[in-house]
């Protein structure tokens, strides 16, 4: 890539599980921390949210626990169609994506991944940044969230 992403800017593991209080529990116990607040998102009308081109529509139950320099986020999604659901369902539980944030770089690193062939499964917008999900698991077994900020 012309524009590399750079393992500097590592900053999450995202995790689907299909138990969100269950998988919390177990990640305190095993690194003895608290177990994480788990906030739910209920789905809603969302402009700045995209699910493979068209607008996305879903709930999602999530967690975060600090983990050094990095987040491991937990997500649990509802029914509705998500990147989130779509991992589940092929996957089970397992690691969703690694996140990198790439501050002015994100147009362009977004730009050649889409160049060699790698859609945009999620794109989301909020107030100071944003986060796109990269359809690039059948190459790396993982997708990726470029972020320009965290």
């Amino acid at each position: 890539m012309n524009t590399p992403i750079g393992f500097d800017g590592f900053i999450q593991i995202a995790i689907v599980v299909s138990d969100i209080e269950k998988a919390a529990k177990t990640w305190a116990k095993l690194f003895n921390v608290p177990v994480p607040e788990i906030r739910y998102n209920p789905p809603v009308e969302n402009p700045d949210l995209t699910y493979r081109g068209g607008r996305a529509y879903y709930g999602l139950k999530l967690a975060n626990i600090r983990a050094g320099q990095f987040v491991i986020e937990l997500h649990e999604p509802d029914e509705h169609e998500s990147t989130f659901r779509e991992f589940l369902d092929k996957h089970g539980n397992g690691v969703h994506h690694l996140g990198f944030q790439v501050g002015e770089k994100r147009d362009a690193i977004i730009g050649e991944l889409e160049e060699m062939g790698y859609a945009m499964r999620t794109v989301g917008y909020y107030p100071g940044s944003s986060w796109t999900i990269v359809d690039i698991e059948d190459d790396l077994g993982v997708n990726l969230n470029i972020k320009p900020r965290a």
